[in-house]
C-alpha cells in the first residue's frame, strides 16, 4: 500500500505539466494581491454613492485585517487536512466575499463584505506558495518562485491603475465583480490539474489557538492603523489595544506550547534557525518593500504634481528590477543549488537606493529617479522569494503548509507595521519641516488639507515652501528605512544555508497520505 501511495506522490510531472498548475496557482495569488491596493483609487467613488466618508479607510482595512490574520491558520489546516481542498475552500470564499462586495448597498456591508473576502484572500497566497512546495522538489523550485514574486510586484501596480480605470470606465464595483470569472478558471484548473497528497490519519483542529492569536494580531494592527489618526499614540484607547495584543500574544505562546495538542503555531520550528531568521528577514522586507511603493507614488502626486494613474505608470522601473532580479535569481539558485548569498547582495544593493532617495528633492530629475528605482527593485528582488524557498528546504514535510504560511503572515504584518511607522514619520517631519519653512499659523493650516488641495488653497510663493517641506519629508522617511534594511543585511548574513533538496519526498511519512482526486 504505501509502496503504491508513494508511486503515486511522487510521479514526475513534466514543465508542461508544472506550468498548468503555476499559472492557476499564480491567477489565484495576483486575486489576493490585487485586492490588497486595487480599491486604493476607487475610494472617493465608493465613499460618493455609498455616503459613508468616515468609514472609508475601513474598505482597506477590513481586507488586510482578516487576510493577515488567517494566513497562518490556512497553512496548519492544509497540513492537516490537504492542500486543495482547503485552497479550494479559499478561493470560494473569496469570490463569495467579492460578489457581495459588489452589491454592497452602503458602507456597513462594503466593510463586512470586504472582511469575508479577507477571509478568503488570506489563504490563496501562502496556499498557493505551500503547493509550489508540494510539487516541486527545492533544488528546481527557485525558477518558479521567481513568478510568484514577479506576480506581487505586478499587482502593487497593477492594482491601483486598474481600480482606476474600472471606476472611471465602468463602475466601482467592477473592481470586485472581475474576480469572479476569473477566479472561477482558477478553481477549475486546479480541481482538473492540481493532484496532491493528503493526510488520512486522525487530526484535531486548534480552535483555541486561533482564538488567541486572531485577537492578539487584531488588536496590534488595530493600534497601528487607529494610533496616530482616530486616536492619539498616547490615549487610553491605543495603550488598550496594545495592551490587549500582548495579554493575548501571552496566552497564546503558553496555550501552543504548552496545551495545543496540534498547534496552529508550532512553538519547536522557531528552534529551527533558518526558519527563525527567514521569518524575520520577511518582516523586515513586507516592511520596506510597502514603503518604497506607497511613498514614491505618493511623492509624485503631491511633490511632482502628477495622477495617479501616472504615478502608478512611474513605478514601472522598480517593478522590472524586481522582474529581472527574481527571475534572474531563481534561475541561479536552481543551477548552483545556493540562495545565501542573494539576501546578502540584495539587501546590499536595497541599502545603497534607500540612501540614493534619500538626497530626493523637488527638482529630481526623472532619469535619476528612475535609476534609483531600477536599483531598489533589483534590491528587493533578489532576495523577496528566498525565505520560502529556505523554509519549505528546511522544515519536514508535514510541516510545509505551516512553516509558508507563517513566512507569508510575517511578510503581510511588516507591511502593517510598515505602513504605521513610516506613515508616523512623514506626518511627524512634514510637521517639523512646515515649521520651518512657514509662519506658524499657515504651516497648521497646509499641514491639515489634503495634497490634492495645496495648489488652489496657497499661494504660488508659499507652495513652493510647501513642496519643499514634503520632498525633505519624504527624504527622511527614506532615510528612517535605511536602518531597517541594515538590520535585514545582518540577518541575511545569520541565514544558514543547507543544502537544497532534489526530491519532494520526505521519508516514511509517505506512508500516511494517498493520492487526492
Amino acid at each position: 500500500m504505501s509502496e503504491h501511495n508513494n508511486q503515486i506522490e511522487h510521479v514526475e510531472r513534466s514543465h508542461s505539466e508544472i506550468m498548468v498548475i503555476i499559472v492557476a496557482l499564480m491567477l489565484a495569488m495576483l486575486l489576493a494581491a490585487l485586492d490588497q491596493t486595487i480599491v486604493s483609487t476607487a475610494l472617493p467613488s465608493i465613499a460618493r454613492d455609498l455616503h459613508g466618508l468616515n468609514k472609508l479607510s475601513w474598505v482597506a482595512t477590513a481586507y488586510l485585517l482578516t487576510s493577515a490574520v488567517v494566513t497562518p491558520i490556512y497553512g496548519k489546516v492544509s497540513d492537516q487536512i490537504g492542500r486543495k481542498k482547503v485552497f479550494q475552500f479559499a478561493i470560494i470564499l473569496f469570490l463569495f466575499g467579492s460578489a457581495l462586495c459588489g452589491i454592497s448597498q452602503n458602507m456597513n456591508q462594503l466593510v463586512i463584505f470586504r472582511a469575508i473576502q479577507g477571509l478568503g484572500g488570506g489563504g490563496l497566497i501562502s496556499l498557493a506558495l505551500a503547493t509550489v512546495g508540494d510539487i516541486i522538489p527545492p533544488r528546481q523550485r527557485g525558477k518558479y518562485q521567481g513568478y510568484f514574486g514577479a506576480v506581487f510586484a505586478l499587482a502593487s501596480i497593477a492594482g491601483p491603475l486598474l481600480g482606476g480605470l474600472f471606476t472611471e470606465h465602468l463602475s466601482w464595483r467592477w473592481i470586485f465583480y472581475i474576480n469572479i470569472p476569473l477566479g472561477l478558471l482558477a478553481f477549475l484548473a486546479i480541481a482538473a490539474r492540481l493532484h496532491l497528497p493528503k493526510v488520512i490519519q486522525k487530526h484535531s483542529l486548534d480552535y483555541t489557538g486561533a482564538v488567541l492569536m486572531s485577537t492578539a494580531m487584531v488588536s496590534f494592527l488595530l493600534a497601528l492603523t487607529w494610533g496616530g489618526t482616530t486616536y492619539a499614540w498616547g490615549s487610553i484607547q491605543t495603550i488598550g489595544l496594545f495592551i490587549t495584543s500582548a495579554v493575548f500574544t501571552a496566552c497564546l505562546l503558553y496555550w501552543e506550547g504548552k496545551r495545543a495538542k496540534e498547534p496552529i503555531i508550532p512553538l519547536g520550528l522557531f528552534k529551527n534557525s533558518v526558519f527563525a531568521v527567514s521569518c524575520a528577514l520577511s518582516l523586515i522586507t513586507g516592511l520596506l518593500l510597502l514603503g518604497a511603493i506607497i511613498f514614491l507614488p505618493e511623492y509624485q502626486q503631491v511633490v511632482r504634481g502628477e495622477s495617479p494613474t501616472a504615478s502608478g505608470l512611474y513605478l514601472l522601473p522598480l517593478v522590472g528590477g524586481m522582474l529581472i532580479s527574481m527571475i534572474t535569481s531563481g534561475r541561479l539558485i536552481t543551477r548552483t543549488g545556493k540562495y545565501k548569498v542573494f539576501p546578502i547582495f540584495g539587501t546590499i544593493i536595497v541599502i545603497l537606493g534607500l540612501f540614493l532617495f534619500s538626497h530626493i528633492t523637488v527638482s529630481t530629475s526623472h532619469l535619476a529617479l528612475t535609476t534609483w528605482m531600477v536599483i531598489l527593485g533589483l534590491g528587493i528582488g533578489s532576495f523577496m522569494q528566498v525565505m520560502t524557498l529556505a523554509v519549505q528546504n528546511s522544515v519536514d514535510r508535514q510541516q510545509l503548509g505551516t512553516a509558508t504560511g507563517l513566512v507569508t503572515f510575517f511578510r503581510s504584518y511588516g507591511s502593517s507595521i510598515g505602513t504605521a511607522v513610516f506613515g508616523v514619520i512623514l506626518v511627524n517631519r512634514l510637521a517639523y519641516h512646515l515649521k520651518q519653512q512657514l509662519p506658524a499659523d499657515i504651516a497648521h493650516k497646509v499641514s491639515s488639507i489634503s495634497s490634492a488641495g495645496i495648489s488652489v488653497q496657497i499661494s504660488a510663493a508659499i507652495r513652493e515652501q510647501v513642496l519643499i517641506a514634503f520632498s525633505r519629508s519624504f527624504r527622511d522617511v527614506f532615510l528612517a528605512a535605511i536602518p531597517f534594511a541594515i538590520v535585514a543585511f545582518v540577518l541575511a548574513l545569520m541565514l544558514r544555508e543547507t543544502p537544497l533538496k532534489t526530491t519532494t519526498k520526505n521519508g516514511p511519512d509517505n506512508e500516511l497520505r494517498i493520492a487526492e482526486v
